[in-house]
């Protein structure tokens, strides 16, 4: 009879703190979610509101490219409101580091992954690839390989994104011209992390210096938001020509290093808080649905996304797009 008590107990624990998959919405109310419908109306609803603000505005989720059809099959009807949203597609690993860096990806995966960066092509929406390779050879491969696909790449050769790769010597497709919107770029660069660049000077100077088309970015460094000077600085690439400069942003998941994370929040965590993300120590999974985060990243003046808009940079890139795999799951 015990064992039956403690039994019917833990039944009862497990249904109340819904590990069955139900959520709640903000009534409290059980419902059944569609995780993927809720991505992409996140995403439909923060390019709504910095395109009102700014229309030349470009919005580029990276990876989650089931999103861009219907039923999440490369051969599906066209998500016609999620892509009419956005504006590029980002996708990483896909000719280099799907399994391990300067590894070339499986060619199942690698097929999948192409049949839905036509997807995107075919709808107007340009594809950015980011492949993880430090053989020169591979590199160069990389960069043939998705030029012939039509895709603007960059061979990444640290998985960390904390440099300017030194090969090739000036970037793949290099061009002279003025890049005013995100059809113009022939190249980009993909640099998250300055930690290997003594101070905010050298960091940006080294940016100065290059001649990419288009440069991927954090709003932060070292924890301080760049002004709006420092990122019309970054606006001319070092041999003449505008160029533009795109802030990085994860809505799938909350970082403990932001400046809106609380540090009460590790007693008395929100709702939409969910589990760390085992992989990335101090990154936490969202329930990105939920108005309480969608409050955080875009909406009134405090927000990260308008942050982003008041420091000039030309677009948003927005990461963790996939998170409704971890829910699906």
């Amino acid at each position: 009879m015990k064992k039956i008590s403690i039994l019917i107990i833990v039944i009862v624990m497990i249904l109340s703190t819904g590990c069955f998959g139900d959520d709640s919405d903000d009534n409290g109310e059980t419902e059944a979610r569609n995780y993927r419908d809720d991505m992409r109306m996140f995403v439909e609803s923060l390019s709504s509101y910095a395109k009102e603000i700014d229309s030349d505005f470009i919005i580029i989720p990276q990876n989650g490219h089931e999103l861009l059809t219907e039923d999440g099959e490369p051969d599906g009807a066209a998500a016609g409101s999620y892509i009419d949203a956005i504006d590029g597609v980002g996708r990483e690993d896909l000719f280099y580091g799907y399994d391990e860096d300067d590894v070339s990806t499986p060619e199942s995966e690698r097929d999948w992954m192409v049949d839905f960066m036509d997807v995107a092509e075919d709808n107007g929406v340009e594809v950015l690839v980011t492949d993880y390779c430090y053989t020169e050879s591979k590199m160069d491969d990389s960069y043939e390989q998705n030029s012939g696909k039509g895709y603007i790449s960059f061979a990444a050769d640290h998985r960390e994104l904390d440099n300017i790769p030194d090969y090739p010597a000036e970037p793949y497709n290099f061009n002279f011209d003025d890049v005013i919107s995100l059809s113009d770029a022939k190249n980009f660069l993909y640099l998250l992390n300055p930690d290997s660049f003594s101070d905010k000077t050298e960091f940006l100077e080294a940016l100065q210096d290059t001649d990419y088309d288009l440069i991927i970015m954090d709003l932060f460094y070292d924890e301080t938001a760049l002004s709006s000077a420092d990122i019309e600085s970054l606006k001319v690439k070092a041999g003449g020509g505008s160029r533009l400069v795109i802030a990085y942003m994860s809505i799938g998941e909350a970082e403990d290093y932001r400046y809106y994370w609380s540090s009460d929040w590790e007693d008395n965590p929100p709702s939409w808080l969910a589990g760390e993300n085992p992989d990335w120590e101090g990154n936490y999974k969202v329930r990105y649905w939920e108005s309480g985060w969608q409050e955080i990243i875009y909406g009134d003046d405090g927000s990260y996304l308008k942050k982003i808009l008041d420091a000039g940079f030309d677009g948003v890139y927005l990461d963790i797009i996939d998170a409704f795999e971890y829910f699906d799951s």
